[in-house]
This record gives C-alpha cells, sequence and structure tokens, in this order.
C-alpha cells in the first residue's frame, strides 16, 4: 500500500499533468478557434441589400439570410427590457460570463448525462451567433465563454445589444429586428409597443414553436410570460403590464403582395442590371451578403396606381374573352403547348444531349396530361391568361416610375413569379400601328406638315423581288386627308404612302434609333405598319421624345447605392444619356397629331378616366394577337401591351384593339395619379411653342450636365445648344 508521502506525490503529479493537460487541450483546441480582436472588431454578418423606392417605401430584399443592420437608437427600449428580463437579468453586472448560472448548468448537464445548452448569457449568445457552429460540444461552450470575455472588452454593453439585436434570428427567414419588425407587424422597429416587443423575444425561445399564426395560444402564453419578467423586473410598470397582457397577438398579413412586392419584375431587372453592368460600382460586392442600400426611380405610390389599373382592367376584359374563347377546334395548339411545357421543365433540361431520353419523357409526359384533367385544365387556363407589359416614365428624367412585368392573375397563381418573364424589357412584340409615329415624324423631318394633304385610299406598291404589298386598312372612297387626320384614324394606306414616298425605311429606321429603338429592324415598306419587333420599355421611352422637343432621354431605374456604412458607391445626377432626335418643331407637331388620338381617334376611350391633354398612338397586329397603347401627358409617359405568351393564343375579335384591350389600362392609370395631388401632378395642357424647349425640358437640362460618353462635358441649357454640340 503506497505511503501517504507517495499517495500525495501521485496527488500532485496527476494536478500537475492535469494543468499541462488542460492548458494544451485550451490552447490548441479552443483558444486558437476564439476570434482575433481584429475579428471581434469587425465581425463578418450576411446583411441584406435593400431596394428602396424614390418615395422611400422599402420595395424588397437580396439575401441569403434576410438581415438589416441598425443602429442602437432604432432598437426600442421596450425589446431590450424584454430581452434583459427573459434572458440575461444580470447583462450590466456580469463581463460576458455569469459564473454561478454556468456552475449550475454543468451539474444539471452532469446529471442528465449529456450536453444541454446551458444558462448563456447575452453576450455569450452573440458570440455564437457571430462565431460559432450550433453544435453541442463542451469545446464549443469553453469557446463561446472565452470569446464572450472577448467581447466584454471590445465593446460596450449597448454596442453588443445592438450587435445582438441585429444577429439573433425571429424565424420566417428574418435576421435582425428591423426585419421581424417590418415582417411580423408591418412596422418599423421604433413603432412597435411592449406587448409586440415581448413576441419578438417570446420567438426566439423558438421560432417555429411560439408561431402565433400555427400555435397562437402557445405564442401567446410565452408573450405574456416574458411581459411578466419586465412587469416583476421593473422594466414595465402595472398599468401598462396590465395593459400589454389584455393585447391579442395581431401579426400583420400574409399576402402576395407582401411576397412578392409591389414591383417584383422591377426589383428583378434592377438585380439583374447590378449583376451585369460593371458601371454602378459593384465590383468586390456581393449583392446578398454585403448590406447595401439601392436607391431605385421607382415611385411606390404611382406603382401601386399602375397596379390597380391594369388588375381592374384585366378583371374585367379576361371574362370578356373567356366567353369567346374555345379549344374545340385548337388540338394542334393544345399539342404544341403540352409539348413545351415538357420541354420547359427542369427534368427535361437535366437530360441534357440524351435525345432518346428526351423524346421518353416528352412522351410519358404528355400522356400524363392528357390522363389528368386537373393538370389538363390549368395548363390551358395559365396559356389564356392575358397578360400586359405596362411602364411609367417620367420624361424629363428618364426614370421609370413604375412597372408592371405580368398580369396579376399569374402572379397570383405563379411560385416565384417574380423570375417569370418580364413583358415590359424581355419581351418583343410587332407593335403595329404604334410604330406608325415614327414613321409621320421622317415624313415631318422631310417638310410634310400636319395639315398635308395625302391620299388616303387603297395602296398597292411592288417590291424589288416583284412581290406586291397592298396593305389593308384604307379610306374605301379614297380622297385626300390631312396627315393628322390620318394618323387620328390610323389608316394603313397613308403611313405605306409614306415609308414609300415620302421618306424611306433606312430613314425610318435611322429615326427610330435616335429615339432609342435597339431591336433588330429590317428596311421593308411594311415597317410602317410595325411589322417589326420591339420591347414596351424601348417603344414607350421613344415616346418621351416628343415632350422633350426633340430630345431622347434613355430610362434609368437605379439613382444611388451606398454600403452599409453609408459610403456612396454611385450615384447618378445627370440622365443616362441625351440623344438629338428630331427637330423641336416636329415634336411639337407630333404631339398634336397625337392628341387627336385621343380626342375622338382610336384612343378616345381613355377619356372615360382621364379628361386633361393627352397624345399618344395604339397599335393592333394582326388577328388581334397584340395591342398596344403608349401615350403621354404634359408631365408622365406610359406604355401599355397586352396580349398572350404564346402568340396563337389571340383575341377573338374588336375587342382585342389596343383602343379596347390597352388604353383603358392607361386611362386608369393617369386617372389615379392625377386624382391624387400629394404626387403634384397638375392638369396642364401642352404648351410647346415652335422651337422652344417646355419649362420641364429646360429644367432638366440646366439641372444636369450630360454624361461624358454621349454629348460634350460642358453643361448645357437649351436643346438647341445640344445640337449645336
Amino acid at each position: 500500500m503506497p505511503t501517504p508521502k507517495k499517495l500525495l506525490f501521485y496527488l500532485i503529479a496527476f494536478t500537475a499533468l492535469a494543468i499541462v493537460f488542460a492548458t494544451i487541450f485550451i490552447t490548441a483546441v479552443v483558444y486558437d478557434k476564439i476570434p482575433s480582436f481584429d475579428q471581434l472588431e469587425n465581425p463578418k454578418q450576411d446583411l441584406a441589400t435593400r431596394i428602396i423606392s424614390s418615395d422611400g417605401e422599402l420595395l424588397d430584399h437580396f439575401y441569403i439570410k434576410r438581415r438589416t443592420y441598425v443602429p442602437f437608437d432604432s432598437i426600442p427600449k421596450p425589446f431590450l427590457d424584454a430581452l434583459i428580463a427573459t434572458e440575461d437579468r444580470e447583462f450590466y453586472n456580469h463581463w460576458g460570463i455569469h459564473v454561478v448560472r454556468i456552475a449550475k448548468a454543468m451539474v444539471k448537464n452532469i446529471l442528465s448525462l449529456h450536453v444541454k445548452e446551458g444558462a448563456s448569457t447575452i453576450t455569450q449568445q452573440l458570440a455564437l451567433n457571430l462565431f460559432m457552429k450550433r453544435e453541442l460540444s463542451i469545446t464549443r461552450k469553453i469557446r463561446e465563454a472565452f470569446t464572450a470575455v472577448k467581447l466584454e472588452n471590445t465593446y460596450t454593453k449597448n454596442e453588443i445589444l445592438e450587435l445582438y439585436a441585429n444577429t439573433v434570428y425571429f424565424g420566417r427567414g428574418a435576421y435582425g429586428i428591423q426585419v421581424a419588425a417590418e415582417l411580423y407587424f408591418g412596422k418599423s422597429p421604433l413603432e412597435l409597443d411592449a406587448a409586440e416587443c415581448a413576441y419578438l423575444v417570446a420567438v426566439l425561445k423558438g421560432p417555429e414553436s411560439y408561431n402565433a399564426i400555427q400555435n397562437y395560444d402557445k405564442a401567446l402564453r410565452r408573450r405574456n410570460l416574458v411581459l411578466t419578467l419586465m412587469h416583476e423586473n421593473g422594466f414595465l410598470e402595472a398599468a401598462g403590464y396590465a395593459a400589454a397582457i389584455e393585447k391579442k397577438i395581431t401579426l400583420a398579413k400574409r399576402t402576395n403582395s407582401r411576397q412578392f412586392g409591389i414591383a417584383p419584375h422591377f426589383v428583378e431587372s434592377v438585380r439583374q442590371m447590378l449583376e451585369n453592368d460593371t458601371r454602378f460600382g459593384m465590383q468586390g460586392y456581393n449583392l446578398y451578403r454585403d448590406g447595401l442600400v439601392i436607391y431605385t426611380t421607382l415611385n411606390a405610390q404611382i406603382q401601386k396606381y399602375l397596379n390597380a389599373a391594369v388588375d381592374e382592367h384585366l378583371r374585367e376584359f379576361q371574362p370578356l374573352f373567356d366567353k369567346t374563347w374555345t379549344w374545340r377546334d385548337k388540338g394542334q395548339l393544345l399539342s404544341a403547348l403540352i409539348r413545351r411545357t415538357a420541354e420547359n421543365s427542369p427534368e427535361y433540361i437535366a437530360l441534357g444531349e440524351d435525345d432518346a431520353a428526351k423524346k421518353a419523357f416528352v412522351k410519358e409526359f404528355v400522356k400524363k396530361i392528357n390522363e389528368n384533367p386537373i393538370q389538363m385544365d390549368s395548363l390551358k387556363r395559365r396559356a389564356t391568361i392575358i397578360q400586359t407589359g405596362s411602364i411609367a416614365i417620367d420624361p424629363f428624367s428618364g426614370y421609370i416610375l413604375g412597372l408592371v412585368g405580368a398580369a396579376p392573375a399569374f402572379m397570383r397563381i405563379t411560385p416565384e413569379a417574380r423570375y417569370s418573364l418580364n413583358h415590359v424589357t424581355q419581351m418583343r412584340r410587332q407593335p403595329g400601328s404604334s410604330f406608325k409615329p415614327f414613321v409621320y415624324a421622317a415624313a415631318l423631318e422631310n417638310g410634310l406638315t400636319p395639315q398635308t394633304m395625302i391620299e388616303s385610299g387603297p395602296f398597292s406598291y411592288t417590291m424589288p423581288s416583284g412581290q406586291v404589298w397592298s396593305p389593308s386598312g384604307s379610306n374605301k372612297e379614297g380622297g385626300e386627308i390631312p396627315l393628322a387626320t390620318a394618323l387620328k384614324f390610323s389608316i394603313n394606306s397613308v403611313a405605306a404612302r409614306l415609308i414609300t414616298e415620302h421618306t424611306s425605311p433606312s430613314e425610318v429606321i435611322a429615326l427610330a434609333r435616335r429615339m432609342g429603338i435597339e431591336s433588330p429592324m429590317d428596311p421593308y415598306p411594311t415597317l410602317a405598319l410595325g411589322s417589326e419587333e420591339v420591347t414596351p420599355l424601348e417603344l414607350t421611352a421613344a415616346y418621351g421624345t416628343f415632350i422633350n422637343q426633340g430630345i431622347y432621354i434613355e430610362p434609368t431605374m437605379i439613382t444611388r447605392i451606398e454600403d452599409r456604412y453609408g459610403n456612396v458607391l454611385f450615384e447618378r445626377k445627370n440622365p443616362n444619356k441625351l440623344t438629338d432626335a428630331i427637330r423641336p418643331n416636329t415634336a411639337r407637331q407630333m404631339t398634336e397629331m397625337m392628341q387627336g388620338v385621343v380626342n375622338g381617334g382610336t384612343a378616345s376611350s381613355t377619356r372615360k378616366w382621364y379628361r386633361y391633354d393627352a397624345a399618344g398612338k395604339t397599335g393592333t397586329t394582326n388577328n388581334f394577337t397584340d395591342a398596344w397603347f403608349v401615350g403621354f401627358t404634359p408631365q408622365l409617359l406610359a406604355g401599355v401591351w397586352v396580349g398572350f405568351d404564346n402568340q396563337k393564343v389571340k383575341f377573338t375579335g374588336w375587342y382585342g384593339q389596343g383602343g379596347k384591350a390597352a388604353a383603358p389600362i392607361w386611362g386608369r392609370f393617369m386617372g389615379k395619379v392625377y386624382a391624387d395631388a400629394k404626387l403634384g401632378y397638375k392638369q396642364t395642357k401642352f404648351g410647346f411653342g415652335e422651337g422652344t424647349p417646355s419649362d420641364s425640358v429646360m429644367k432638366i437640362i440646366m439641372k444636369n450636365s450630360p454624361p461624358e460618353d454621349s454629348i460634350p462635358a460642358e453643361p448645357l441649357t437649351t436643346p438647341q445648344e445640344l445640337r449645336e454640340n
């Protein structure tokens, strides 16, 4: 049996070895993995990028983790009180760890024979959120404790609370109190009351378990426990406690507009632009992690009016089409739709170059659709949804104020609709007669006037190939009429005579290019009737040239970009691009003629909703495939396309004309905008004097010097000076 001296020696040796091994363990396994002071001072967090409208409304986020950082003074005090009362009552008295609580947790862990989370302080929880993986181990708990102590040496108590409030996960994809307040209550953090703050602290224990939508009673009990702890710890007086306890949990409604935002296709266009265009200074920045703030041109209220105008019209217009459309004699079209659906599916695409497997997949897919009435009806319904691309632009700055990229009915039934086809920017269709203003403008540039008389009867033209072109749409009785009358009633034979006798396809294309049309165009006479495809964006923006006394201003979506610290990465002070397109007098004359289109012409349907000065042009393509109206007031420009994704699905009669299918959206929209005094649009008249720029054009050109890559950098004062340069 060992002597007492040997026992003492063994005890000392064992203790020494234990200390050595503990030191090695802490150094090698724990301490080397503790964040450095530099990492502590600059913790890397994934912050959501925010997209902001011109009138300050949050449009959406780009994020991996939906988190937005807010400073300490923007965090409501009741939230911090609730957090401290519930999670760490001794927060202001400890140095990162609470020894007594740790000791109690260790005893519980040993007795239960497995590791539990224990009673961490707020600082330890912050250390876990910022720097640790959520593994259950003694090693992690030790690293967490060491990191918490270093955090306390690096930050003040308020800074720790600020970091925590911006880091913690509230469930439903929301990181940080800013996003949580918006998501759960539709408010900014400082608008939250004590009961709402208590609920947000309550869900931290288990976002899914305490979800008031799924487990209301459980969530209410947990929230009331938080309120009770606030009261017991002196953070909530008796009267406030009693009122808060009685308050129901009322969460913000989850609607499609909240799911997709009010302008999903606009936001997606911004994302694509930022990822593909180097001019925005985004090199070295991650759109999903770096917490940028993107300020855009879109006006949230104007966007809402455009959404409403589209929805109101199509809710009335869709049933009119549905009553006249039948699939009874359209077997080939239906078969083609089924095959196209199969070929666009992820399963088909994943087959790569295996043609045999693809063929077999399509065959099986067609069989399943034909045998499943529900899926067949769904496919038919999607194919016959009336689509639209509608856009509103400030013509004097090029700012895109509103954009609807797809029909509301489509958005309501389609998951991830934001990423669907944007019918404003990503789709080209024949514009029909809405292209005629370019033909007329080219003729005016060559010396004609709105009063020039031109034959309106049937017209034929022999192509160089020998083919005879005889467009329909003439005055059957014939006779000369003024150009203004021909445009007002959209007489095709007059447009055909203009492009063949008073200008040329090449001249029209050159003029359209100067006015912003970039889509491919072939120099054929049929161009006069809108045979070449364009996007609604470029067609609408080109009409802005008529308001701007012949100056084309390229449209834009982004005005400023800031990093998470408020540093400006990009700021637009000038219009994107200014181009001398047509003479001021031509612009004025075209505006006057297009006023006739609205006042008793093919777009007179707009007068049901908007009765003030306006000008524009309708367009309808063969067999009512596409319907258009692009128009402008003295202050605002908007364009509308209406049709179907599959061009073989068409309107079945007169109601598919541009004046019936598209122009009412424009009229409804302008009526709403001009009825809202807060927006500042006044019911003014067109006030162009010959060769004299309008006040609005003068204002925009005097305010902004043009960009270096378009015209000389000296500030300009008039369109005439632009032309001289």
